[in-house]
């Protein structure tokens, strides 16, 4: 398999590296989107995924995204970032990308504080491990289901449930290469389910892509479980998925925005 930077460079990326210099002094055309993905933590290869999804959404998007990519690049459950000890963090972007894994922070007013501009109305998109981080219910209601825990490796089929969602639409059932399916055990009224998958160690099947409406602004929330390995991040099924899925939470049309590959 090609290496993620080859897939990089074989693709048109802007990507804001926070603290960095531009890549490239060349005027850019005017961003239809703003991103900012966070990324980080235990148990997961942060360090690759931090550019699978840019390139994703660049592949798979008419839109023109214009990404911030702030990585903690840290190995431990409680690492801290400091973007996030200000207000203002999210100001400016038009959708936040969770991809993160920080389930054994204490400090509930800091984790309140990652919350409380998507309360106010900024969108998000929820990847794999932001279900197990900040252990405090709003963000479980931010996140739209409970989880904290998960099966053993395992492939399995996405069974799409509500193929009439303008993110689903068109879309098939397909099987990852790998898998780590989280278990589910609480759902809350405001989360919408859109695919389910089995779990080989019970037989149970749980919810893994859903949108939510949080809060008293309906905030936008795309949200999936699926994305534990990078070989299951590349297949064009997830990738797709991950495109529409943070096109609608940005407000986008998903139909007239997605590249039909």
């Amino acid at each position: 398999m090609l290496s993620i930077t080859k897939f990089i460079v074989a693709s048109i990326l802007t990507c804001a590296l926070v603290g960095a210099s531009s890549l490239s002094a060349k005027p850019q055309a005017k961003a239809d989107i703003k991103a900012l993905l966070i990324t980080g933590g235990c148990c997961h290869d942060y360090n690759e995924q931090r550019d699978i999804i840019p390139m994703a959404v660049d592949m798979n998007s008419k839109l023109k995204v214009e990404w911030t990519i702030v990585h903690q690049r840290t190995d431990a459950f409680d690492g801290t970032l400091e973007l996030y000890k200000s207000p203002d963090w999210a100001k400016g972007y038009d959708v936040v990308v969770h991809n993160e894994c920080f389930a054994a922070i204490r400090d509930v007013d800091y984790m309140k504080g990652i919350v409380a501009p998507h309360r106010a109305g900024v969108p998000a998109v929820m990847v794999h491990c932001a279900m197990h981080s900040y252990r405090i219910d709003e963000w479980r209601e931010l996140c739209g289901v409970s989880s904290v825990r998960h099966g053993p490796h395992h492939a399995f089929e996405v069974q799409i449930t509500n193929a009439e969602h303008e993110i689903m639409r068109g879309l098939t059932n397909w099987k990852t290469p790998k898998g780590e399916l989280y278990f589910i055990d609480k759902v809350y009224p405001t989360m919408t389910q859109l695919a389910q998958s089995k779990s080989d160690k019970t037989g149970a099947l749980h919810p893994n892509v859903w949108v939510n409406e949080f809060g008293p602004n309906k905030t936008r929330v795309f949200a999936t479980t699926i994305g534990h390995h990078n070989e299951t991040m590349l297949q064009q099924q997830y990738m797709e998925l991950l495109t529409r899925g943070l096109l609608w939470a940005a407000g986008k049309p998903v139909a007239e925005s997605i590249q039909q590959n």
